[in-house]
């Protein structure tokens, strides 16, 4: 068994490195392509843009590392069985759980290696890509301008433009800011940016330029211009790298992510006891409702017993009225914040199961892929890449689908990353089985049939 052991490891070995590097380069040419317009004319050095294409490379690897299993899988098995070294081995008295226990195990590796890659190395190589996107995003702003927003990566100035054709800014409004002697604010019909070696230069057209002594309102000075030049030093445009302690739910680890499930726990306890004395105080009952509409229903049918209470006079029944109305306001304030706080708790929760499920679904691939590759008897790159295509797709768009309705408080994390990959253990147990029992579920037919045969005359 050590001999059949250490043969399924070599023969899926290699399918799986293949299937990695084609993935890898597939993603990455594409993630390339998309980002490639971050780079020009900015003049950031080659080194820099190596940085930032090698510390995208994590997300794609974790993508592609499962693809390439269940690729490896198919191919291995099917062309053990195209070659019929399965019929072989099944005649020798070797059952297929036992071909398929080296693959399995490899998956295990695979996974296993997935599981600490998603937790310890991912999230640092995120964080630390975002942040560099960041520096490179505001190293020449004058590429970031967007009419209708306000620019704030200009030293000294703010900038907000209505329009934008091609290189030529309309309506160009610019204030002065950090200056406590006087307050400039330039406008100028149109504007355009230019960069050269040491500066970025903003040039503008038709305009005028305000300027307001803070110090004596009385001290104005307005200056028209045909023509006026900005010129930003060298120094303000240099990549600044950041060293920021915030991390998204991506750039963490899962001890991070718990303490911060644990914070947002807390928040909620202190909110519902918060809102639970407002009812006690309001209705003389300590209890919450579960959700908004229970606990309107619940002041609603206060409001109605107070009114139709003729031991209180007019002035109880405003003042307790009055406390209704308050707690309907406060209410609606608190239990929008208990949902906002439960979706951020659930973003944590998905992304913390994410990184168990996603390794876990290697493991299953082998099991889906193994008696596939034997259905097919196909072991050729294509045929793999053609069939794992499919359930990977499928398998991926359940994620994604599971992780919205997970962040929208409808399903729990656990339940939203998880039934993945239980529907997938069903689809492979099932496969399995009918390959054990040597009954093909599902028929393969890789020619097309002779449909019109020609008659003999």
């Amino acid at each position: 068994m050590r001999l059949l052991t250490r043969y399924i490891l070599k023969e899926i070995f290699m399918p799986f490195i293949f299937a990695l590097l084609v993935i890898v380069f597939i993603l990455f040419t594409n993630f390339l392509l998309r980002a490639i317009d971050r780079f020009l004319g900015k003049g950031i050095d080659v080194l820099t843009i190596l940085e930032y294409l090698f510390l995208n490379l994590a997300w794609i690897v974790a993508l592609a590392v499962p693809m390439a299993v269940l690729i490896a899988a198919l191919m291995t098995f099917g062309r053990l069985s195209e070659d019929n070294e399965i019929t072989a081995m099944r005649t020798s008295g070797i059952s297929f759980l036992t071909i398929i226990r080296p693959a399995l195990l490899f998956g295990l590796i695979v996974g296993s290696s997935l599981v600490y890659f998603n937790n310890f190395i991912l999230p640092q190589m995120n964080h630390r890509a975002r942040i560099l996107s960041g520096d490179i995003y505001r190293k020449r702003p004058g590429l970031n301008i967007e009419p209708g927003y306000f620019i704030e990566d200009l030293p000294d100035y703010s900038m907000i433009i209505r329009a934008k054709d091609g290189d030529m800014m309309q309506d160009v409004r610019i204030f002065s800011k950090d200056n406590t002697q006087s307050q400039t604010t330039i406008y100028a019909k149109q504007g355009h940016l230019s960069t050269i070696d040491d500066a970025i230069i903003m040039t503008l057209y038709n305009g005028e330029i305000h300027e307001l002594d803070r110090q004596d309102f009385g001290n104005f000075r307005r200056i028209q211009f045909e023509k006026h030049r900005i010129v930003i030093p060298a120094d303000d445009l240099l990549l600044k790298r950041r060293d920021k302690s915030s991390r998204t739910d991506r750039e963490m680890t899962v001890p991070m992510m718990l303490e911060k499930q644990r914070t947002y726990k807390k928040r909620i306890i202190t909110v519902k006891t918060r809102l639970a004395k407002a009812f006690q105080r309001t209705t003389g009952d300590s209890i919450i409702p579960p959700n908004l509409d229970q606990a309107l229903t619940v002041i609603k049918d206060y409001r109605a017993a107070i009114d139709q209470d003729t031991t209180l006079n007019k002035a109880d029944l405003r003042v307790r009225d009055r406390r209704a109305r308050s707690l309907e306001r406060q209410a609606k304030n608190e239990y929008n914040l208990i949902h906002s706080y439960l979706k951020s708790h659930n973003k944590y929760g998905v992304e913390i199961h994410k990184k168990f499920s996603l390794p876990f679904a290697c493991l299953l691939f082998v099991l889906v892929g193994s008696p596939l590759g034997v259905l097919a008897k196909k072991g050729g790159f294509v045929i793999g890449m053609s069939l794992s295509f499919g359930f990977f797709l499928i398998y991926y768009i359940m994620l994604i689908g599971g992780e919205e309705v997970a962040d929208r408080n409808i399903l729990k994390p656990y339940v939203a990353m998880w039934l993945p990959n239980l529907i997938l253990l069903i689809i492979a147990l099932y496969l399995t089985l009918h390959t054990v029992r040597e009954r093909a579920p599902v028929q393969f037919i890789w020619k097309l049939p002779q449909l019109f045969k020609r008659k003999k005359s």
